[in-house]
């Protein structure tokens, strides 16, 4: 049976002993617009994620049920992901941002019992099922305010959890434009968690600043369940904002004085057009880690000169947890996503031939551990695309050095990566293709300074019509989530194809490439 490191099998048992050993210490300190609002204990986190998991039993929320937490980064988020984890439901976080369009089939997929969900995301949810149970959480206000499940037992739900029981299904974008819920098990979140706290030495010493969104695996997984395991203290911005998030960053003393800062490199790129060329003191930051994007290797250099120190640069997936990071302790190679974790078996193959390469040689990286998902919920043919002979096809080419750094040099799949973010080019394409009068589209990203990459259209018009750019960008905006909506549009005669009629995804680029 798999345990992890404190021998913890579960979420529910590793919050528990982090309840335990911590007690009366702050657990999270929640800023709202840089103003601390509301500050909970571990032991206050465990009790009101008690009160909760009751709360959802009442409802009828059971073992293995899926929950949407369709809701601003909260506290009350945070108490439901908890809650989730203690009765065996599936928390499904989404995006707070995304519309009716994408919604639709999220809820169709997941079959969820329940939605938790602010205001205006309960409206999009009434219109397109008014029978699904909703619980509105009015995220603007303070925590305390939250009292819907205040009243239910603070005895913890004896149900037994096993390491194989699903606890997220989290999405991510697919190559046919709908996306897959990864499934991650209680061993997954775990093994992930202890692999982290393994590699960086956290310690309940720490101090981290979470600026990052919780509906992603870097937020939610690698940084929040990472430093609750680790006793830890979060402190906890409501939202990314380069004043804030330095604000934060430059106390160098006391208990809110910060050790620890995990983003992206659009995240690292604001700040430090924010700090400019002003000399901060970061010396009390310990560890700076960079990941969801690849870091450039200026802005490497970038972050090392205005932050004091190299930067950790790291990789992983929603399927996979976090894969590699460069060494806390030891050379740090700018380009380099580092060395293996711990337990991770890594090969890099032939893409075509499907056999192993030496060190300098480019090929896919498969990978198997305890960490990686069983596989997509409710896509069977997926997850059998996905592995081959037990290990995980991660779509990436990349190379490994003859000190065992891996590199990724590109990807096989078309997702573009902007800001941290994966984006389907298929999904944009079916939106910008419902405009009146376009014939066609191709949809790719191209390299950006600040989001790594942009999203970008080629965009075919019917003859007689007449499109602009605008018309295009509105159209997605209007369906898609803001990050999705194409920076730059053009217009072309027709789409590059090969004789087979497949769009050649590379000429596209090229079209932007020779036009910047």
């Amino acid at each position: 049976m798999i345990r992890g490191k404190m021998g913890c099998e579960s979420l529910k048992d590793c919050l528990l002993d982090s309840s335990l050993a911590q007690g009366e210490k702050k657990a999270i300190s929640f800023l709202r617009e840089g103003m601390v609002e509301t500050e909970l204990s571990y032991k206050e986190l465990n009790q009101d994620s008690n009160r909760m998991a009751n709360t959802f039993l009442d409802l009828g929320v059971t073992k293995g049920n899926r929950v949407i937490l369709y809701l601003q980064k909260s506290l009350a988020f945070i108490i439901a992901h908890c809650a989730l984890q203690k009765i065996g439901a599936i928390g499904v976080p989404l995006n707070p941002g995304f519309k009716q369009s994408e919604m639709e089939y999220l809820l169709e997929d997941t079959q969820a019992t329940l939605v938790l969900s602010g205001p205006e995301q309960e409206a999009v949810i009434k219109e397109i099922d008014p029978r699904l149970q909703t619980i509105v959480i009015h995220t603007e206000k303070p925590y305390q305010d939250c009292d819907f499940f205040s009243s239910a037992s603070d005895t913890m739900p004896q149900i037994e959890i096993k390491p194989e029981d699903p606890g997220l299904i989290i999405y991510t974008s697919g190559t046919t434009g709908k996306p897959k819920g990864a499934i991650l098990t209680q061993a997954n979140l775990v093994h992930d968690a202890q692999n982290i706290i393994t590699i960086w030495e956290i310690t309940e010493s720490d101090v981290v600043c979470h600026a990052l969104p919780l509906f992603h695996v870097h937020g939610l997984c690698f940084e929040l369940n990472t430093a609750l395991i680790a006793g830890a203290h979060s402190i906890m911005l409501d939202r990314f904002s380069p004043e804030e998030v330095i604000k934060v960053l430059t106390k160098s003393s006391g208990e809110y004085a910060c050790t620890l800062f995990m983003a992206v490199p659009a995240i690292y790129s604001k700040l430090m057009d924010y700090v400019g060329e002003r000399k901060l003191d970061f010396e009390h930051i310990r560890l700076w880690t960079s990941g969801s994007a690849p870091l450039l290797v200026k802005d490497f250099e970038k972050i090392k000169r205005i932050f004091g120190k190299e930067p950790v640069e790291r990789e992983g997936m929603t399927e996979t947890g976090m894969n590699f990071s460069n060494p806390l302790r030891g050379v740090r190679k700018p380009g380099s996503i580092g060395l293996p974790l711990p337990n991770l078996e890594v090969r890099i193959v032939d893409p075509e031939k499907r056999v192993d390469l030496v060190p300098g040689q480019t090929g896919e990286i498969l990978l198997k551990g305890p960490v990686i998902t069983p596989g997509y919920w409710r896509k069977p043919e997926e997850t059998g695309n996905a592995f081959e002979k037990g290990w995980f096809k991660s779509g990436d080419l990349g190379r490994v050095d003859e000190e065992g750094y891996y590199y990724l040099t590109d990807r096989i799949k078309h997702i573009i990566i902007s800001g941290g973010e994966n984006i389907s080019p298929k999904e944009v394409e079916t939106v910008i293709n419902q405009v009146e009068g376009v014939a066609a589209s191709s949809v790719v990203g191209i390299p950006d300074e600040k989001w790594g990459e942009k999203v970008v259209a080629a965009v075919v018009s019917k003859p007689g019509f007449k499109i602009e750019p605008h018309t295009i960008q509105m159209f997605c905006k209007k369906h898609l989530h803001d990050w999705k909506v194409p920076k730059g549009v053009v217009f072309v005669q027709e789409l590059p194809k090969n004789k087979m009629g497949k769009v050649l995804k590379e000429e596209v680029k090229k079209a932007f490439l020779t036009t910047k």
